[in-house]
């Protein structure tokens, strides 16, 4: 028996990047929603086109170059945030804008400073202007699980008058139990029987670990839209995890009986790519995607899964893409099969992207004979990040470091400032240490270091090193930054050149008078 349609809602671009530490750029958001189109996503929320120039540009991106899902935008309930989205969305085949408005007392006493009926007054003439631009309009009463019930149903029944076609009832700050949630959700079409006729939509927070439960209770309840991140990332504790809702409703179709369009073989990847880009590993015991996912290792395990792997695994590993790691590439390797490993990987690169990859990809083979697919990756991603020139206010030309057992490691670095060449010295505990110092002390005192990083991608003393850094301006803005390089500290001195210049970047747009 053939069961309902679950629509598959995905804010990995909006909701996923608030993540403390992710930061996506422009180019990195179309690749992971490219991906997100092949994994069969059937809706991608983009951005939130109001909040930046960057923000507007992704979103615009997205909606004219990916196609086949519906591409969202996110708008405040107000007249210049509905404008504002449309512009941004306005290029995609399959439009839609999601406004939203607190509606919980806290929410509407402390921060909107707005009475029940002034409330809803905004969800009818946000809905209706953005029903004015394109069909498919989403509301969301915001932290909706702490609002009143009846008051939700009010504020619900008005959207769905004004036009909206989804409401989505959200527990934004992760309050809700699974039980308590689902009923929700029950008592929604009960008070509510015209949101039958529409799409009903669940968007769960994790504070306390309950995000995808919730979420599974919800559809259970007759919920026929789920939203979440890939990895479960996202603001605070994170969102509900996509990869775990899909694998519960396909795994266990013979308890919810209902049906997905996901390709689930595209999971894996699409795990991997927005780890990379974000920079948040996914942990190793991590439900479906986690390195250990599949793993045995207690005896009695590992001969339960030689005789029949069903007695441990109730997902086979191919399910959801998983893929060996093994994959080796030497320096006779051409650019076809670079560009085939990465197309595996999710990435779609211009030829020069290609070119510079390739070219990186025989030099590092030069040196260390084999190279492995996560190196491959790492270059790309290195490849990606690269800012442009006019982007590089800063570039290193050269550094020295001179060390031993019984002196303190010293640092000379040449830096191209501006066109100018400046010269600057330091001493430090390390070699990259002694290097970070003589940067400072030609850059100045304006950003502090806040994190380091250092991963060899693959074994062995020749592995490439990815170093990944933080740096906190005046006014606490985060940069990061990542490098990969043989030497680490030449990868160090890359990544923090990298970090140096995109905050310069950030000031010159904040206060391009200065």
């Amino acid at each position: 028996m053939e069961g309902r349609k679950i629509i598959i809602f995905d804010t990995t671009l909006r909701d996923g990047e608030q993540s403390p530490g992710a930061s996506l750029t422009v180019s990195d958001k179309l690749i992971v929603a490219r991906q997100l189109a092949r994994l069969g996503m059937d809706v991608i929320e983009a951005g939130f086109p109001i909040a930046s120039e960057g923000d507007f540009e992704a979103v615009s991106l997205v909606a004219k170059n990916v196609k086949g899902p519906i591409i969202c935008g996110l708008a405040r309930a107000n007249d210049k945030d509905i404008d504002r989205c449309w512009e941004a969305i306005r290029h995609s085949e399959r439009p839609r804008i999601h406004t939203f408005i607190a509606t919980s007392k806290i929410h509407r006493e402390e921060k909107l400073k707005k009475s029940k009926e002034e409330v809803i007054d905004m969800v009818v003439r946000a809905v209706k202007r953005a029903k004015q631009y394109c069909e498919d309009v989403e509301f969301s009463p915001e932290d909706a699980a702490r609002t009143n019930l009846d008051y939700m149903c009010d504020v619900v029944r008005e959207a769905i008058k004004a036009g909206a076609t989804t409401i989505n009832i959200p527990d934004t700050v992760g309050y809700a139990e699974p039980k308590e949630f689902g009923n929700r959700i029950k008592y929604l079409f009960e008070k509510v029987p015209e949101s039958k006729d529409i799409v009903v939509s669940v968007h769960c927070h994790n504070d306390l670990g309950n995000a995808v439960a919730n979420s599974l209770a919800a559809v259970e309840a007759g919920a026929t839209q789920v939203e979440g991140c890939i990895n479960g990332i996202g603001e605070r504790a994170g969102n509900a995890s996509i990869e775990e809702i899909v694998m519960n409703l396909v795994t266990r179709k013979d308890y919810f009986n209902v049906d997905v369009g996901i390709n689930t073989k595209e999971i894996y990847k699409t795990s991997r790519l927005v780890s990379k880009l974000t920079g948040i590993e996914v942990q190793r015991n991590k439900a479906i995607v986690g390195l250990n996912a599949f793993a045995h290792e207690a005896g009695i395990h590992q001969h339960g899964v030689l005789s029949s792997k069903r007695t441990y695994e109730i997902m086979e590993p191919g399910d959801i893409g998983w893929t060996g790691e093994n994959i080796v590439i030497g320096k006779h390797s051409g650019k076809h099969a670079v560009t085939n490993l990465l197309k595996k990987a999710g990435y779609e690169l211009s030829k020069e992207e290609t070119h510079k990859i390739t070219e990186k990809v025989k030099d590092l083979a030069d040196k260390q004979k084999n190279v492995e697919r996560d190196d491959i990756i790492a270059i790309a991603n290195d490849v990606i990040h690269q800012l442009s020139e006019k982007e590089q206010k800063i570039k290193l030309e050269e550094f020295a470091v001179t060390t031993g057992s019984a002196m303190t490691p010293t640092a000379s670095v040449k830096l191209s400032v501006d066109g100018e060449v400046k010269i600057g010295a330091g001493v430090g505990v390390g070699p990259v240490d002694a290097v970070s110092q003589a940067i400072w002390n030609i850059v100045g005192p304006s950003l502090r270091l806040t994190q380091y990083n250092l991963k060899a991608i693959t074994g062995g003393t020749n592995a490439l090193a990815e170093v990944s850094i933080k740096l906190m301006d005046k006014d606490n803005n985060i940069f990061s930054a990542e490098a990969v390089n043989e030497d680490v500290i030449k990868a160090s001195a890359i990544a923090i050149i990298i970090g140096i210049n995109k905050a310069f970047n950030f000031e010159k747009r904040i206060h391009p008078q200065r």
